[in-house]
């Protein structure tokens, strides 16, 4: 039941590297990077019974006292309680229920550090977790996608030397799943930026997956009142279940909210809304003094919440309602897009193209965006689509290359460092209520008499920002309007959604 305070400094310990030279090979050696084959649990006896028929006999309990949970549309992310089972268990039990007999073959289970200060983010990469069931398997696979990637994500052995907060989720897994390997992540002292690298990193690395299911793992509140923890945990709920990123980290930071695995949780929700899961639902709440009825004060007491993260089977990910365009059809998009930058670079003109394909045909509005090393570096588009798709693809290209205001002109030798995206429109539909926005999914405009200014439908995803929010920095940064012109009924505003596919998708 004990915590750290989310704000809490951690110090870093780096690993001591040792080249060894043998007999016709080199061997790295990392003194502080070693994995065990085996990971011993470290609370079975305390946290949780040490004894098989026990252990599994509890968790059964948990499930079966139940009434199936109505099933959510695709459930990608969970968030669990990691106390002894006598206090939490019952909570997390909503959570695996929901997801038992699921075909996930990678889980991602991120906890918070409780125990060994350090800074970033330790991921196991290799070799088996053992717990009273048995062994669990890590998918190295997916770990050699995340480790050292970016130098705050390593393999720091110490943080998992003690912790609980991985380790009391393996056996609910292993009682509702099965077929799965695990990746177990501890997050050390993290701010805003990390969290988004971790989301950036599992993102690339699940790909188009479908069978990847991340559990973060948190406790809520932590204090001696039963009264404030209802309303402390009240307000987290609530920046939860509206998936609100950054209102939810400001409030952890500012100790307004309290998740202990506050990291593991953010970047869970950033990874998911990244992804095109937009909704949270609040599966059970409760705390220890519910759990053994003692609501005394100056009782310390310990929030339990249980969440699901999913979409609704109709949606698709990452600013999509339905597919426009098949796998062919986007992929010679992107070639379109490439060629026509490179020939307007070498000759000054644009290139001469013809097409057949019916759908590519169609007069719709894109936008087409150039990252370079990860910053972007040009986005130029139309909203409304005045002649066929591959021809706007094609003057769009070349406007981002080499007239978005923002940037210098794209170099032939910039040309090949440069990540192209590319945004196909829907028509625009003008709308009466800010309500029937889907943050992530629609894409929108403010207009007020000759101002105007336009978010794509991944503005949202990639910033996390709440509607409210969002819809101000779209009429203030963009359309040069009040903050609140998004309020006043003389504000037209559209939405649309947007088929986003990258080169690095192929």
């Amino acid at each position: 039941m004990e915590g750290v305070s989310f704000a809490e400094k951690r110090l870093r310990v780096s690993g001591i590297k040792i080249l060894i030279i043998g007999f016709c090979c080199w061997i790295t050696f990392n003194i502080s990077g070693y994995a065990q084959e085996i990971k011993e649990p470290n609370v079975a006896g305390t946290f949780y019974p040490d004894n098989p028929q026990q252990l599994s006999g509890m968790i059964d309990g948990f499930l079966d006292a139940l009434n199936p949970p109505s099933k959510e549309g695709q459930i990608f992310a969970l968030i669990c309680p990691h106390a002894g089972y006598g206090y939490s268990g019952g909570a997390a039990g909503f959570a695996y229920k929901l997801i038992k007999g699921s075909p996930y073959k990678t889980i991602i289970v991120i906890g918070p550090s409780h125990y060994f200060n350090f800074n970033g983010i330790s991921v196991y990469p290799q070799g088996f977790f053992r717990t009273p069931l048995g062994e669990l398997e890590v998918d190295k696979d997916f770990t050699k996608k995340l480790l050292y990637k970016d130098k705050d994500v390593f393999f720091e052995p110490a943080a998992f030397e003690k912790e609980h907060s991985i380790e009391v989720q393996i056996p609910f897994l292993q009682k509702t799943l099965s077929n799965f390997k695990i990746v177990p992540i501890v997050m050390g002292n993290c701010n805003f930026l990390t969290c988004q690298k971790l989301a950036d990193l599992l993102k690339a690395a699940i790909g188009s997956r479908k069978d990847v299911l991340v559990v973060a793992s948190s406790d809520m509140y932590h204090g001696y009142s039963y009264e404030e923890a209802g309303i402390i945990d009240g307000l987290t709920l609530s920046y939860l279940k509206d998936m609100d990123v950054h209102g939810l980290y400001k409030g952890l930071e500012e100790g307004r909210m309290q998740l202990c695995g506050g990291y593991p949780v953010v970047s869970a929700l950033i990874l998911a809304r990244d992804l095109g899961y937009d909704k949270l639902n609040v599966l059970k709440y409760t705390n220890s003094s519910e759990v053994t009825g003692n609501k005394n004060k100056g009782i310390w007491t310990v929030g339990y919440g249980s969440c699901a993260i999913y979409r609704e089977k109709a949606c698709m990910p990452a600013g999509r309602e339905s597919n426009m365009l098949n796998k062919e059809q986007r992929k010679k998009m992107l070639m379109i897009a490439r060629s026509s930058i490179q020939s307007y670079l070498k000759t000054g003109k644009k290139p001469e193209l013809n097409e057949t394909d019916p759908e590519l045909l169609k007069e719709m509005g894109a936008f087409v965006t150039l990252h370079e090393r990860g910053q972007l570096r040009g986005c130029i588009g139309n909203l409304v689509g005045r002649e066929p798709l591959y021809l706007t693809i094609r003057d769009m290209a070349v406007e981002a290359a080499t007239d978005d205001p923002r940037f210098p002109p794209v170099t032939s030798d910039e040309i090949k460092d440069i990540e192209i995206e590319i945004s196909a429109l829907s028509p625009l539909k003008r709308i009466e209520s800010t309500d029937e926005i889907k943050m992530g999914i629609h894409g929108v405009i403010v207009r007020s008499g000759s101002k105007s200014g336009v978010f794509l439908p991944q503005v949202a995803t990639e910033t996390g920002w709440s509607k409210e929010y969002f819809l101000s920095e779209l009429c203030e940064g963009k359309a040069g309007l009040s903050r609140d012109a998004w309020k006043d009924k003389n504000t037209e505003i559209y939405i649309f959604t947007a088929e986003v596919f990258s080169e690095k998708d192929y």
